[in-house]
């Protein structure tokens, strides 16, 4: 049976909207901050972005995981990407930088030279990579909280999708909890049974042989259960006509205003980018030594 993720009525402001025009807004504020590198630009996305987090009135505890997830991701992209290996900063940052340390040493076997050399530029620019990353997630990482379930295929719908693509997307989104549900009754079971995941040691091989028990069964149950949807699917002659949806909704003058303030961010962050050349890589004046 598919599972949804932990959502609950909360009387909100972001329940108020119509998920279409959240969808909107959420689409088109990642377009717009698409278009920056100016840490003073990025901060003012970031702010509109954290207040259309706290609106939903979701608590940390119920998105803990979600933003574990997030913060593993940006240590291996702003850390390792840009500040390790300078990653990611080809053609943004400008040719003349300033060095903040150089370090030069030898590979210990071969003697081939290694160079690491860290920049005040590349440190600014990783603190923009990370205001822009966290902006973009709080966006998304907030609409399986605060989104009611029911309501997934006919916003996809509503959004001009077909009736194929909209029902996958709303299964789309059913598969990650499902998944975690799979693998919790999997992990129990099997702890029943014996099985140890604490003392899994070894090497690498070793450990991949010894989680089997646990990833062997998961993949399959979801494979099944996969097939038993497209069978049920295709017994109730899915795809043949067009489908109705138990669930609507309509737009209210709220949703009017909104998808009018998000076309205004978005006229306005390409007029700025693409006309006035505003947006590209900014670093103030008195961070760079004399």
């Amino acid at each position: 049976m598919l599972v949804t993720w932990q959502y609950r009525i909360r009387n909100s402001l972001m329940e108020t909207f119509d998920p279409r025009a959240r969808w909107i807004f959420s689409l088109l504020f990642l377009v717009s901050i698409s278009m920056f590198w100016d840490v003073r630009f990025i901060t003012g996305f970031f702010i509109l972005a954290f207040a259309w987090y706290g609106s939903a009135r979701v608590s940390f505890k119920e998105t803990r995981r979600a933003w574990l997830l997030i913060a593993f991701l940006l240590f291996t992209m702003i850390f390792v990407g840009t500040i390790i290996t300078g990653g990611g900063a080809a053609g943004i940052l400008p040719e003349k930088t300033h060095p903040i340390v150089i370090w030069n040493w030898s590979f210990p076997i071969t003697g081939w030279p290694i160079v690491f050399r860290l920049t005040y530029e590349r440190v600014w620019f990783a603190l923009a990579q990370v205001l822009r990353v966290l902006s973009i997630s709080a966006i998304f990482v907030i609409i399986p909280y605060s989104m009611d379930p029911r309501l997934y295929g006919f916003t996809f719908k509503g959004l001009g999708l077909p009736d194929r693509v909209a029902y996958a997307m709303d299964l789309a989104f059913r598969y990650v909890p499902t998944l975690a549900r799979d693998f919790g009754v999997t992990l129990d079971a099997q702890r029943a049974r014996g099985y140890e995941i604490e003392r899994v040691e070894g090497g690498l091989i070793k450990q991949i042989s010894k989680v089997a028990p646990l990833i062997v069964p998961v993949t399959m149950n979801s494979i099944v259960s996969g097939e038993d949807v497209t069978n049920a699917m295709d017994l109730r002659c899915f795809g043949i006509k067009p489908r109705t949806w138990l669930e609507r909704t309509s737009f209210t003058r709220r949703d009017v205003y909104l998808m009018v303030f998000t076309a205004v961010m978005l006229i306005l962050s390409f007029i700025f980018s693409t006309f006035f050349h505003y947006g590209a890589f900014w670093m103030p004046e008195w961070l760079i030594p004399g």
